[in-house]
């Protein structure tokens, strides 16, 4: 008797827990519907989306969506995720679309369908000025940060260095990876070169970065499998923007130039 009422709880709780889940759309006709659609970010990375002195939700990226969304006639809503979580909110459909300096990866590539590539990026190793640490093989035996379920969490743990490491650190986001990094807690972060320099401009006389890198990548949006039909309008959006100009515009107030991807 115990059992089935345990099992009916834990029934109920799920039905429960399924009728607070968004309803997941995969057409542009239902996010027309629906009236907005939601955007999934880590809103620490910065300059692409992360959270001001105020706590305002600012970044390139988030200007980029405000912007599609003014054109689409549709709201946008952003939605902080767990970043080892994003696959999981994506296809629970709590969100639409990744939009956060979301590297292009051939896993990735199964998973979720990407826009067109709109910026170009690397894997930048970032050490501390006056790091005895100047090439990617001086990284033998020392100990190494990323963050989780990232694009440089790919990278290192496929390198052929990977095996020769003192330590590989893990971390939720960059942000606290950079915080040890300072604290001498570990000796160098592989992180996206956009953020990386971003950070980098914002601490001067800090942080340095090394010639060798852990590879070249791109930045695309994550739609679901199923959600060709939203991506192709947001990507003819995205062209019309580096048409006229917009674009261009966005990148130089975040980068003072012009980098989107032709």
């Amino acid at each position: 008797m115990k059992k089935l009422l345990g099992l009916a709880v834990v029934l109920l709780f799920g039905l429960a827990l399924a009728s607070c889940q968004e309803k997941v759309v995969n057409t542009w006709e239902e996010i027309e519907d629906r009236g907005y659609f939601i955007v999934g970010l880590d809103d620490t990375f910065a300059p692409m989306g992360f959270r001001d002195n105020s706590g305002n939700l600012i970044g390139f990226d988030v200007d980029l969506a405000k912007e599609v969304s003014r054109r689409l006639g549709v709201e946008v809503r952003f939605q902080p995720i767990d970043w080892d979580a994003k696959v999981l909110e994506l296809n629970a459909g709590t969100i639409d679309m990744i939009w956060n300096g979301l590297t292009i990866t051939e896993s990735r590539l199964e998973e979720m369908s990407f826009s067109t590539p709109y910026l170009a990026n690397s894997q930048i190793i970032m050490v501390k000025v006056g790091s005895t640490i100047e090439t990617m093989n001086d990284l033998v035996g020392k100990t190494v940060g990323v963050q989780i379920s990232s694009a440089s969490d790919d990278a290192v743990s496929a390198s052929s260095i990977f095996a020769d490491l003192g330590g590989y650190e893990r971390y939720d986001t960059f942000n606290l990876a950079l915080v040890e990094l300072s604290n001498g807690t570990i000796d160098a972060v592989v992180i996206d070169e956009i953020m990386g320099r971003y950070i980098i401009s914002q601490n001067e006389g800090q942080y340095e970065v090394l010639e060798d890198n852990f590879g070249e990548e791109t930045y695309g949006i994550g739609f679901r499998l199923e959600s060709t039909d939203i991506r192709d309008r947001f990507n003819q959006v995205l062209l019309d923007m580096i048409n006229d100009g917009t674009a261009a515009e966005i990148s130089i107030n975040w980068f003072d130039e012009d980098i989107f991807l032709r």
